[in-house]
């Protein structure tokens, strides 16, 4: 017989439409409406980027290519894994999945967040969202918290710097500046807890470090949000104009691998914002494509599932 598991994918979410804009900026800022410079300045970030981010689609393409690797890996005999989608600020959202999955019969579920690296203030946040939800019908949950140190996320990152070098001349590596960044957090909130995710983030670069030509690697932090608080530092824009004054470093290759898709984050706040910087000193900006559904990608997190359930 037959035995159907869930598979809760949950991601950070994104407007669908441009109407969506507020009441998702709306549910971010905790039910504060925002002004109308906020919604206007968003609103226009996303105009930049071609009117709205791709990442929906993404997330629902990355979700399929999850549960079908899961399912013919073979790794799991007489089961099925059956997939949910939920989402954290923008519907369908976490507690409305969990509930779908109980219509369903679901009794028991893997729950993965589309982000590599565990924060008790991310991926933490959207495992306790699902939990409490699950527990008020008996779901049991099974939490990838982190599938960052997979041999084949680093392959993944590795691979595609690699190829961004193969488009730089030899004799100019040497000049070259590694970028590894990712989401900042609140300074105060994950120095105070402890939390994991700086050292995370840092240890990532030093594995990728292993497999590529490259002896200038930086760890800067990007997209920090405006709560008049520090957030961890150094800004990527900052970094750049730091290194780029100490070292005169010709080549940038930004690697933002504390996130998964394409989406504002980065076709914004990097191949915009980031850009801009690069062409303000005088150097060249490169980003490898984002892992979306590359095989390695899906293959690192089929991995750590199988080494939770």
């Amino acid at each position: 017989m037959t035995k159907t598991v869930g598979l809760l994918v949950m991601a950070y979410g994104t407007p669908y439409k441009k109407s969506d804009i507020e009441p998702y900026y709306t549910d971010i800022r905790r039910g504060r409406k925002p002004s109308q410079a906020e919604l206007d300045d968003l609103t226009q970030r996303y105009e930049a980027i071609g009117g709205l981010s791709p990442l929906a689609g993404t997330t629902e393409r990355q979700g399929e290519a999850l549960v079908n690797a899961l399912n013919e890996s073979g790794l799991y005999k007489d089961t099925e894994f059956k997939l949910y989608i939920g989402l954290k600020h923008i519907h369908p959202f976490i507690e409305d999945t969990v509930i779908q999955m109980h219509k369903d019969g679901i009794t028991e579920a893997i729950t993965v967040v589309l982000a590599p690296h565990y924060s008790k203030f991310s991926i933490g946040s959207y495992n306790k969202r699902a939990k409490e939800k699950a527990d008020e019908f008996g779901i049991t949950l099974h939490h990838v918290n982190s599938y960052f140190e997979q041999p084949k996320f680093i392959d993944y990152w590795s691979m595609r710097i690699n190829e961004v070098l193969e488009n730089i001349p030899v004799d100019e590596h040497d000049d070259t500046m590694l970028v590894v960044s990712a989401h900042s957090l609140p300074e105060r909130m994950i120095l105070e807890s402890n939390d994991p995710y700086p050292e995370q983030i840092s240890k990532t670069a030093r594995l990728i470090a292993e497999h590529i030509p490259l002896k200038h690697i930086s760890v800067g932090w990007q997209s920090a949000g405006n709560t008049g608080t520090p957030w961890l530092a150094p800004d990527v824009q900052d970094l750049t104009r730091e290194l780029h004054g100490i070292l005169g470093s010709k080549h940038f290759i930004y690697t933002p691998l504390g996130f998964v898709a394409e989406h504002l984050e980065v076709l914004y706040d990097n191949d915009y914002e980031c850009k801009v910087v690069c062409d303000e000193v005088g150097a060249m900006y490169h980003r490898p494509p984002m892992p979306d559904t590359h095989p390695l990608f899906i293959g690192a997190i089929v991995d750590e599932i199988s080494n939770i359930y």
